[in-house]
């Protein structure tokens, strides 16, 4: 008896858990948006946000922001970014996770953004 109701205070806990809250949209990036800046930390000039897939260049990005909505198979973020001579791939979830939503990449330039399902 007294597992049972050590199980169920176990339960009633694991039920009225808080649920995670999203950090603040940073600067420039409503809801809905990937977005880069030109600083570590959402700081600095917002030098680019897109709510699609997007490629091309950004030099010189400090760090990187996925403040996209649940959306099953297209809400986390599959970022190719680089430095001289390495190329390297970063999942991000959307704002507030679990998992990674936001990455400092200290003055990287930036080749493809791509939304996709769970990483």
């Amino acid at each position: 008896m007294g597992t049972l109701a050590g199980a169920g205070a176990l339960a009633g806990v694991m039920i009225t858990a808080p649920a995670a809250h999203a950090e603040p949209d940073p600067p420039g990036c409503p809801k809905g948006y990937f977005c880069a800046y030109s600083e570590p930390d959402q700081r600095g000039t917002l030098l680019m946000k897109t709510a699609g897939d997007w490629s091309g260049e950004i030099h010189s990005v400090g760090s990187v922001f996925n403040n996209g909505y649940v959306f099953p198979g297209a809400d986390h973020i599959d970022l190719s970014y680089g430095y001289t001579t390495s190329v390297r791939h970063i999942c991000l979830h959307y704002n507030p996770g679990p998992g990674q939503y936001k990455a400092n990449i200290i003055y990287a330039t930036i080749g493809t953004v791509k939304w996709r399902g769970e990483c």
